[in-house]
């Protein structure tokens, strides 16, 4: 995990990139915000959660809504680790045993800060009589997201197996330990893999870009894929840092293909006008076909206008 140096105003590793008055590494903020806005539609998610007494900050904490729970299930994976109150750490590089263990203080720190936050409120409604009880606060799940497989973690805490890249420590520890380049290539695991790198991160966004417009990982995923491409232009991403390197591989591919896809509609609508003046109205099966389509036949179908005494002509080689 990166954690920026604000003093200095530069990263770990030495690239930064401003956003407002603070400097972060992309890579951390595109994971961030990927998992806030998939976890948003059946969580309140909140990104960078400050645990008092100490200078540390939560990636990001999801607690599940019980109205969402069909929407949960639809988000696979993802889904799952969010089905109760959970706080996600996603690394760029596979995480040392030191990095973890700062991660679970964190997550015991917080669970402090929630039993307190509790006894306030019930404070409050006893009117400041005598002390409250509370119900106990759930201790929350930690949910750590690597590359790679972190054997030393995973030997550590007695991690075992519980399927392809997910695993469980004991129970009374409550972390999970995701490793991405393990994952199965399903639907299920597509949002996650995005933040994998080389093949990992290709594959998924490859399977991205196949989805359908209306796909929910597709509308949280794109966006952001554009957000944080955009702002690399700036600041080139590093040789090595071939996660920048794969979004931006993949900016120019999707840039390529909305400039193509502009490029025959307005063919399409140039094509549609000259004929319907050419013509006269046009039948909606004519139009159709029009729409569907390729470059190589909008492109023939314009240069037969001008020759062209019918309509069929235009469509079908004159015998």
């Amino acid at each position: 995990m990166l954690v920026p140096n604000i003093s200095r105003g530069m990263t770990q590793r030495g690239r930064e990139v401003p956003i407002g008055r603070i400097v972060y590494q992309p890579f951390d903020q595109f994971a961030k915000n990927i998992l806030r806005e998939a976890l948003r539609r059946a969580c309140t998610a909140e990104t960078e959660v400050e645990v008092l007494a100490a200078t540390q900050k939560i990636d990001v904490y999801a607690t599940p809504d019980p109205a969402r729970a069909a929407e949960r299930a639809r988000m696979g994976l993802l889904g799952e680790l969010a089905a109760q109150p959970c706080l996600f750490e996603p690394f760029h590089d596979t995480p040392t045993l030191r990095q973890v263990r700062r991660c679970l203080n964190k997550q015991h720190t917080w669970h402090h800060e929630l039993e307190r936050r509790a006894r306030v409120a019930a404070s409050s409604v006893a009117g400041g009589g005598a002390r409250p009880t509370v119900d106990e606060v759930p201790f929350p799940v930690l949910a750590v997201i690597s590359p790679g497989k972190p054997a030393t973690v995973l030997d550590a805490y007695g991690c075992e197996w519980v399927s392809p890249g997910v695993y469980h420590a004991d129970w009374g520890l409550a972390l999970r330990v995701v490793v991405l380049a393990e994952l199965p290539a399903t639907p299920e695991t597509l949002l996650l893999r995005l933040l994998g790198r080389g093949r990992v991160c290709r594959q998924a966004l490859a399977e991205l870009a196949k989805l359908p417009v209306d796909a929910w990982e597709r509308s949280v995923a794109t966006p952001l894929l554009v957000h944080f491409q955009l702002g690399s232009h700036e600041h080139p991403p590093h040789e090595e840092d071939d996660v920048s390197a794969e979004i931006q591989a993949w900016f120019e591919d999707y840039q390529r293909k909305i400039i193509e896809e502009g490029r025959k509609e307005g063919e399409r609508g140039i094509l549609l006008r000259l004929l319907r003046s050419r013509f006269g109205e046009l039948s909606a099966a004519d139009v159709a076909r029009v729409e569907a389509a390729d470059g190589a036949e909008l492109e023939r179908w314009s240069e037969r206008i001008l020759r062209a005494r019918t309509l069929a002509e235009v469509f079908d080689v004159p015998v």
